[in-house]
C-alpha cells in the first residue's frame, strides 16, 4: 500500500462522534455475539436514529457535489451477510443488469458508497462488500495479508455475483481490486481505481523477504528476547494510537484534511466508520494490520500487478488528494496502455466528496466498455 493507506489508518478509527457496536459474529461464536448484542442494543438504537436523521438532511443541505442525489439508507444491523470460510461478511446488493462490485478503503465500509450505489443501480447490478476485518464484516483474528482480501473478493465473485464483473475500489480497496483482477481475470471485465493504494517497486531497494523466511531467521536471543520485546512495544504504541484515533476531534480533523470540500463530512459518514471500532476485536485487528500487512506492502507492487492486468482500466482520480497526487495516476497510465484517466477536483475519496461527477464519469466509461464487449453487427454484403 501507499502512504495514502498509512494515513488512512488514522481515518479508519478516527471518524466518529457516535459509537455503536459491531453487530457481526465474533469468531463465529453465537453466545458471544448474543451477549455483546444484549449489552449494546441501546447504543445501536441511538446511533442509528441519529445517523438516519442526519442522512435526511444531507441530501437537502449538502453542496452541489451531493445535492439532490439519492443516498443509501444507513442500517446499523447491515444489509446482507455471506458466510465465507466460517466468517460473516457484510454486503449491499441493489439493481439489476451487468454486475459492479464496489470495494471500500482502509477503515471504511460499504456505506462509504452511499451516493454511488443508488445511482449505479439504476442501470447495473451493484454490490458493495465489506472486507474481512472492516465495516460490518467480522473482526476475525487472523494474519492479515493482501492475499486474504483477494481470496475473499474472488470467492465473492464466484459465489454471490456469479458473472464477470467490473471491480471498483478506493485506496486499499483499489489495491485489492487490481490484485484480484490479476488473480482471477476470467471473473473481471474491468477495473476502476479511485486514488488507489499500492506502490511501484524501487530498483534501489532489495526485494522484500517473505514472512516465513523472516520468522525462521535470527539467533535465539533475537527470537526469544528481542522479538517479544519489540512486539510488546508495538502493541503498547499501536494500542494508544488506536485509542487516540477514535477521538471525535481527531476524526473530524483527519477527514477534513482529505476531503477538500468537507461538506460531506457528516454524521452519516463518521458514524459508519466508527461503529465497527466498538467491536471487542477491533483493536487487535488494527494491530495485526499495522504490524503485518503494512510492513509487508512492498511485496506486492503496482508494476508487478499492472504487468498481469488484462482488462480495461479507469482511473477516477482526486487530484487534490494530499496523500496520493495525480503523479501516481500519470505513472499508472504510462505503465498500462488500456487506461482511461478522469481527473476530479477532489481529495482522497472522490466518489464521496464529488459523487455526481464520479458517477457520471463511471457510467460513461461503463457504457464504453459495454459497447466494446458487444459482438460486431454482421454487415450486409451484395451478392
Amino acid at each position: 500500500m501507499s502512504v495514502a493507506s498509512v494515513a488512512a489508518l488514522r481515518t479508519a478509527g478516527c471518524s466518529g462522534r457516535r459509537r455503536s457496536p459491531q453487530t457481526g459474529l465474533n469468531g463465529g461464536r453465537f453466545l458471544m455475539m448474543q451477549r455483546r448484542e444484549l449489552v449494546t442494543k441501546a447504543g445501536i438504537a441511538l446511533a442509528v436514529s441519529c445517523s438516519m436523521a442526519t442522512s435526511v438532511s444531507v441530501s437537502a443541505s449538502a453542496n452541489g457535489s451531493a445535492q439532490g442525489l439519492e443516498i443509501l439508507p444507513f442500517k446499523a444491523d447491515g444489509y446482507n451477510f455471506w458466510t465465507w470460510r466460517g466468517r460473516r461478511i457484510h454486503y449491499v446488493e441493489q439493481g439489476a443488469g451487468q454486475p459492479i462490485v464496489l470495494i471500500h478503503g482502509f477503515g471504511a465500509s460499504a456505506f462509504h458508497w452511499r451516493y454511488n450505489i443508488p445511482e449505479l443501480a439504476k442501470k447495473y447490478k451493484v454490490y458493495a462488500v465489506d472486507l474481512l476485518g472492516f465495516g460490518w464484516s467480522e473482526k476475525a483474528l487472523v494474519d492479515y495479508e493482501a492475499t486474504i482480501w483477494v481470496e475473499q473478493v474472488s470467492d465473492f465473485l464466484r459465489e454471490i455475483v456469479k458473472d464477470p464483473a467490473v471491480l471498483v475500489g478506493n485506496s486499499l480497496g483499489g489495491f485489492t481490486t487490481l490484485f484480484t483482477a490479476t488473480e482471477v481475470p476470467e471473473l473481471v471485465r474491468g477495473v476502476v481505481l479511485l486514488n488507489s493504494a499500492g506502490q511501484f517497486s524501487d530498483p534501489n531497494k532489495p526485494a522484500a523477504t517473505p514472512p516465513a523466511e523472516e520468522e525462521g531467521e535470527g539467533s535465539p536471543l533475537s527470537r526469544f528476547v528481542v522479538k517479544p520485546l519489540k512486539e510488546a512495544f508495538q502493541r503498547l504504541v499501536l494500542g494508544f494510537v488506536f485509542w487516540q484515533s477514535k477521538q471525535p476531534a481527531r476524526v473530524e480533523k483527519v477527514l477534513k484534511s482529505v476531503y477538500i470540500d468537507s461538506s460531506n463530512v457528516d454524521d452519516y459518514l463518521v458514524g459508519s466508520i466508527t461503529a465497527p471500532t466498538a467491536d471487542p476485536n477491533a483493536g487487535e485487528v488494527y494491530y495485526r494490520l499495522m504490524s503485518r500487512f503494512m510492513s509487508n506492502q512492498s511485496r506486492y507492487t503496482l508494476d508487478l500487478l499492472l504487468g498481469k492486468l488484462a482488462c480495461p482500466l479507469l482511473l477516477l482520480w482526486g487530484d487534490l488528494d494530499p496523500w496520493v497526487g495525480p503523479a501516481k495516476a500519470a505513472r499508472i497510465q504510462e505503465f498500462y496502455a488500456d487506461t482511461t484517466v478522469v481527473h476530479l477536483q477532489a481529495g482522497h475519496c472522490p466518489h464521496d466528496e464529488a459523487p455526481e461527477q464520479a458517477n457520471r464519469a463511471l457510467l460513461e466509461w461503463l457504457a464504453a466498455i459495454d459497447a466494446r464487449a458487444k459482438p460486431a453487427e454482421p454487415s450486409l454484403q451484395a451478392v
